[in-house]
């Protein structure tokens, strides 16, 4: 047995600093693991106390008959340390350190959890500054949550690591009251050593744990979580996790748009989306998303059947399920009347969605009969029934009548009950039918269902084999960077560098009528907002242009440019395609383009695996997330891009990130020009910033 599962499961439990008064935070231990059954060994160490609920009291951890499997320590910072050092010595596997005034309270308390972990040797530590565990599976409240005063919590196979303890205790209890049923639950905290990612690969391999719930504060080592979160997935079982600090916009200041563009939320959003975590909206979803998936039911499309029986209720639902991409269709005419067969001589309305079949005086036969026939039905991959006030006088039978419907189909099936009515709420959640009380939590419980159901495995793939030119460290001017950008397949638009006004004066004219004019710098990267670009330059003015160029930027700067860059003129959609070192991963960027990336901000993020390229799927993925997609692909008349090609470079820009490894600090092309179709992309200006 490992020392987690140890941890989870211990035959016998030393609670160091015990209390005989329960109502103290030192007495709810032993008060909660007599209350809730707990079937081991419990011993209570207390020099001050002989004895505690008619169990032996100890004076000291040496006097323990036995070396416990799992140490509760309720000590205060101060003294937790030394508590720990005895239980490494006895051969305990783990310790629950309860105490605060660790790494959350500065340099001082650091030094203290640094003193912690050397005291516990080869112990593994679950805290500091933790409310402990409850494992409902097996009836062990390892924890002083107050939460656990409840009588009783149905156990049930929805896992939860919290890196909050007064979050573990609000989950819990409301888990109970609503009838959902949990596995384990574990508030990591300060993860001096057992951190959310120990957990989720413990959950991946535990019997009775079908859905990992996660309430993130951070992520302190992405490797394990990412490793720990795909063998989750690969084990079919969804994950879901809470992410707080969404406020923060996390941008840093940056050379290019895209370290501004791909805030530290946004990592996350990146990071969840590769390795298949589902991530919660709202704090209520952490249960409503679990409470769907657990059923492993199958949402094979969008399309909902809302029956209801109030039409108010009906339409909340409706309107809901729309905002979140969902369709509600009326009955196909088998399905219409296969129900009025059921309704004989009703006037129900039978011929639109939500479909309203006078549910107030059905019987439970009837109603079976309805959601069976809506469960048969080719129009629909889910059902929604609605519990109206008139389902209240017996939510049992309602309940049972679901229940009994969902064995001959595998289609998602939920309820929602409109009134106020928690007992209606947990009966329904106990027998297997997923029940919320608000229509927005309905939606949500359908997409995560979705997005569980479509997520597929990153596969790992090499980039090309580049022979890379010798650059030394900083910023690459442009002319450099779109050289290297060229290294990997990505062509730049037609350009010559030049230092003077006659040398542009020569060079235009194989550029075309008209042309553009840089600044070239390694130093300055926005060159328009120093006067460095001008476009659309006849060809016959471009030396006059270069001097008034040269004084503008003279003017901004402090100095003249030493060369420039003379480019052909190109038209086509602009478009950001950037890199993003960030503690979570190496992010690739894409967006439209242009001056005005920042603030149209329609971009999306993938995560390639680490040394990995993007597949030309996720590529494709990106495209098509942009809200401003249609215009590559012939909006209202627009010629058609080159969205292939695009998708090439996107690819060809992740195989760049990948081959230079560490040495890449950042690199965007903006605007990337989206010619028409069969005829390319291409670079228009760059940025690559290197390391040593």
């Amino acid at each position: 047995m490992s020392p987690i599962e140890r941890l989870l499961k211990p035959a016998s439990v030393a609670v160091i600093g015990a209390s005989a008064d329960p109502t103290k935070t030192a007495g709810r231990p032993v008060a909660y693991l007599r209350k809730h059954g707990y079937a081991g060994r419990i011993y209570p160490v207390n020099p001050r106390v002989s004895d505690i609920d008619g169990m032996r009291c100890y004076s000291d951890i040496a006097a323990l008959p036995e070396a416990p499997d799992v140490g509760i320590v309720l000590l205060g910072a101060e003294r937790a340390h030394e508590a720990v050092r005895t239980l490494a010595g006895l051969g305990t596997k783990a310790a629950i350190v309860l105490a605060s005034g660790y790494s959350e309270a500065g340099e001082a308390g650091a030094l203290r959890q640094a003193a912690l972990m050397e005291a516990a040797g080869g112990m593994r530590i679950l805290g500091p500054n933790t409310i402990g565990l409850v494992n409902l599976n097996d009836a062990i409240p390892l924890s002083a949550s107050g939460a656990l005063e409840m009588d009783h919590f149905p156990a049930g196979n929805i896992g939860v690591v919290s890196q909050s303890g007064g979050i573990l205790g609000a989950l819990l209890s409301r888990a109970a009251a609503r009838g959902i049923g949990l596995s384990k639950l574990v508030s990591t905290s300060n993860e001096a050593d057992l951190d959310l990612s120990d957990f989720v690969d413990y959950f991946a391999s535990d019997a009775d744990t079908k859905v990992i719930a996660l309430y993130v504060e951070t992520i302190r080592n992405v490797a394990t979580f990412r490793a720990a979160a795909l063998k989750a997935r690969a084990a079919g079982k969804p994950i879901v996790a809470y992410k707080i600090g969404r406020s923060e916009s996390g941008a840093r200041a940056a050379v290019s748009h895209t370290g501004a563009l791909a805030g530290a939320d946004r990592m996350y959003d990146a990071l969840f989306r590769q390795v298949g975590v589902v991530r919660a909206d709202t704090f209520a979803d952490l249960l409503d998303m679990p409470a769907a998936l657990v059923t492993g039911r199958s949402l094979r499309g969008r399309r909902v059947a809302i029956l209801t029986s109030t039409g108010g209720a009906g339409t909340l639902v409706a309107d809901s399920l729309g905002v979140c991409g969902f369709e509600a269709p009326a009955p196909d005419a088998g399905t219409a009347e296969a129900l009025r067969q059921l309704q004989q001589g009703s006037e129900a309305v039978l011929d639109r969605n939500p479909i309203d079949v006078t549910l107030a005086g059905l019987k439970p036969d009837l109603l079976r009969g309805v959601v069976r026939t809506l469960l048969q039905s080719p129009t629909y991959d889910a059902l929604v029934v609605i519990v109206g006030s008139s389902g209240l006088a017996m939510p049992d039978l309602m309940a049972g009548a679901l229940r009994d419907s969902l064995a001959g189909s595998d289609k998602p099936v939920v309820a929602y009950v409109s009134p106020h009515a928690p007992e209606a709420t947990s009966i329904l959640n106990r027998n297997g039918v997923p029940t919320f009380s608000a229509p927005e939590s309905v939606s949500a419980a359908f997409a995560a269902m979705w997005s569980a159901a479509r997520w597929h495995a990153p596969v790992f793939t090499a980039p090309a084999s580049v022979e890379i030119p010798a650059y030394s460290a900083g910023s690459l001017d442009e002319a450099q960077a779109k050289a290297l950008f060229a290294q990997f397949g990505i062509q730049p638009v037609r350009e010559v560098v030049v230092s003077n006004a006659s040398e542009a004066m020569a060079a235009a004219p194989a550029l075309g009528d008209r042309v553009v004019l840089k600044m070239l710098s390694s130093a300055i990267t926005h060159k328009s907002d120093v006067g460095g670009v001008a476009l659309g330059i006849a060809a016959a003015q471009v030396g006059d242009r270069l001097v008034a160029m040269a004084q503008q930027v003279q003017a901004s700067t402090g100095s003249a440019p030493a060369a420039y860059l003379l480019q052909e003129m190109v038209s086509g959609t602009e478009m950001i395609l950037g890199f993003h070192r960030d503690p979570l991963g190496d992010a690739i960027l894409l967006g439209m383009g242009g001056v005005t990336a920042e603030l149209i901000k329609d971009t999306t993020l993938r995560l390639p695996l680490p040394g990995g390229v993007l597949s030309r799927a996720e590529a494709r993925e990106m495209i098509d997330e942009l809200k401003t997609a249609p215009l590559l692909t012939g909006y209202r008349g627009r010629t058609p891009c080159d969205v292939g090609a695009l998708v090439e470079a996107i690819v060809a820009f992740s195989s760049l990130v990948a081959s230079m490894g560490s040495r890449l600090l950042e690199a965007e092309i903006n605007p990337l020009f989206v010619l028409p179709e069969g005829e390319g992309v291409r670079a228009a200006d760059g940025v690559a910033i290197l390391g040593v």
